[in-house]
């Protein structure tokens, strides 16, 4: 298919618009990094509290994301994939004023006490349920507006957002502490480091008013009309919008819901698999503890940080190779690919860590590792995630997925410190092994999508 057959420009632009969801999903799960020993020396320190309330203060958003992906699929379909989107960024917005702020209305500022910590949290979790609406809903809403040979490299621009999401809040933490004593970062730094979010979020919630909804969910509620608008502007031709709204009519008809299994538990089974290898192969475990693997082999910490960089470069180069790849070599290749890559770098790890071998080596095979994550797993999953489940479970399904996600990131983030205690060579072993078990999944189980359409997976699963 060449450019001409579809609106390039138009396509672009409300892509664009729904990918912010995604920055925003990178912005507010890595802002903690630059707040979180401010935040301890606020609250934790002085009310005597536990590692442990530190630990679960710094992770409370996590559980927003369970809530937001479990509710997505309810929101999605009685909302609407548009009206989902501007929930998220509302949601982003008061999170971030509030986090900042959280003693606004109720509390004394400056003055910790429980309440203030559990008034915190609270906002924690709403920016987190932002989250887990975000991650669910825009893969979903640029799936259901791409047309079929570019819908691919679309959806993996927004894993591309959140891996940018992230890279730009290090460099706004970076930039609000600079300077500063840490008596200043530790009473009003960290403030401006929740708040910063608000300005992205305000952004996204006035852009999202000037996007369509998406032609499928409107063909879903007998919104014909509006379906046909969509798609003509899409595609640039009445005559092909018209033929793509009988294809969709074709497998909506009936209720605006279909029943969750009727088209059998694979299709389920094989979207909850895809999110939890994409967690258990151990990916948020090398990003979010990125300094502390470096510094227990050896690394001083600002060498650790610096290396840290490398690794947020990396993942930015070879998401780009996603993007460039997914719509010509197709989704199993990549991920099956990614997978004996992620394999062969978690395997090595592990064998120089029960010989304790410390040095440059470690440092490459750990990018061997997360680049490999990024060319495959990273992006494809969300790909899949959005375009495998078919028009009328579309909502319910992916809700599920996502919701399976967040709670496998929980699980592999908060025994990750346990099993290094217990054996450091055998956890990264474990991470290995679910690499090669993710490889023979997909080879097996996932159906190829590269140039489908979304009608076209109603057929795959009625076989």
């Amino acid at each position: 298919m060449n450019n001409k057959t579809y609106n390039s420009g138009y396509v672009a632009m409300i892509t664009m618009v729904a990918t912010i969801g995604g920055l925003l999903f990178g912005y507010d799960t890595a802002v903690i990094s630059g707040a979180e020993k401010s935040l301890e020396a606020f609250l934790i320190i002085p009310l005597k509290l536990s590692t442990f309330m530190h630990g679960a203060t710094v992770s409370s958003a996590l559980i927003g994301c369970i809530i937001g992906g479990a509710i997505s699929g309810f929101l999605s379909s009685r909302l609407g994939r548009k009206k989902s989107l501007i929930v998220a960024a509302v949601l982003f917005f008061i999170s971030a004023l509030g986090s900042g702020f959280p003693e606004t209305l109720f509390f004394t500022h400056g003055e910790p006490s429980m309440g203030l910590l559990v008034v915190f949290n609270l906002y924690r979790v709403l920016g987190g349920i932002g989250v887990g609406l975000a991650s669910a809903v825009c893969p979903m809403y640029i799936g259901e507006v791409a047309p079929a040979a570019i819908r691919g490299r679309l959806i993996s621009f927004n894993q591309f957002a959140i891996i940018f999401g992230m890279l730009v809040v290090y460099f706004v933490n970076w930039g609000i502490a600079s300077g500063h004593p840490i008596e200043w970062i530790n009473s009003i730094g960290w403030r401006y480091m929740f708040v910063s979010e608000a300005i992205p979020a305000g952004l996204f919630a006035i852009l999202v008013l000037f996007i369509p909804e998406t032609p499928r969910y409107l063909a879903l509620i007998n919104r014909d009309d509006k379906a046909l608008y969509v798609l003509e502007k899409i595609n640039n031709s009445k005559e092909k919008a018209h033929l793509i709204l009988d294809e969709i009519k074709a497998t909506v008809s009936g209720s605006v819901k279909g029943k969750l299994f009727s088209y059998g538990v694979t299709v389920i089974v094989i979207g909850i698999l895809l999110s939890v290898f994409q967690q258990f192969v151990g990916i948020n475990v090398a990003l979010y503890y990125a300094p502390r693997i470096f510094e227990s082999m050896g690394a001083a910490k600002d060498a650790s940080m610096l290396q840290t960089i490398v690794m947020g470069l990396i993942n930015v180069i070879f998401t780009v190779v996603a993007i460039m790849t997914v719509d010509k070599w197709g989704r199993k290749p990549l991920l099956i690919t990614g997978s004996i890559g992620m394999a062969i770098g978690m395997f090595v790890i592990s064998g120089l860590s029960h010989f304790n071998i410390i040095g440059i080596s470690t440092l490459v095979f750990i990018i061997i590792y997360t680049a490999s994550f990024m060319m495959s797993w990273g992006p494809i999953c969300w790909v899949l995630i959005a375009e495998i489940f078919p028009n009328k479970i579309r909502g319910q399904a992916v809700a599920i997925a996502v919701a399976a996600q967040w709670a496998a990131n929980y699980l592999i983030s908060a025994t990750y410190p346990a099993m290094m205690q217990f054996n450091g060579a055998v956890t990264y072993g474990f991470y290995g092994l679910m690499s090669v078990l993710s490889a023979l999944f997909v080879w097996k189980m996932v159906p190829e999508t590269k140039g489908k359409t979304l009608e076209e997976m109603n057929k795959i699963w009625k076989k």
